[in-house]
């Protein structure tokens, strides 16, 4: 079970990796620590990201267009591999041995409301 956990964290963790790279590329952006409150040692804030100083106006236009919503539209094949790899870990995890990427919602829906009723029935 717990080697299970490990693999989806890893896995999520890649996918959100991925998407951070793409959205904020390294050489077109810099992170900028927050301003540390009075009081406190450290930031609770995370760092702000900002276009690179003598970046090209091209480069800042296609930034600016640097969504999620605009990512998941594309849905470049990186993007799609990296999810169909979550997936199909989670599915294994619920022990759905015949799942496959082209599983259609409704049956994978139809699973996870079957789980939940019966975990549902057996509580206390």
């Amino acid at each position: 079970m717990r080697q299970r956990a490990c693999a989806i964290a890893e896995a999520a963790h890649r996918l959100d990796g991925l998407r951070r790279n793409w959205l904020n590329p390294p050489e077109w952006t810099r992170r900028v620590p927050e301003v540390v409150p009075l009081g406190m040692d450290a930031s609770p804030y995370p760092d702000r990201i900002e276009p690179r100083p003598g970046l090209s106006e091209p480069d800042a236009k296609t930034l600016q267009k640097r969504t999620l919503t605009n990512l998941y539209n594309q849905r470049p094949a990186w993007l799609a591999q990296a999810h169909e790899a979550l997936d199909a870990l989670v599915a294994a995890a619920y022990g759905w041995a015949d799942y496959t990427p082209a599983m259609a919602d409704d049956e994978i829906l139809r699973r996870l409301l079957a789980l939940n009723l019966q975990r549902t029935e057996s509580a206390p």
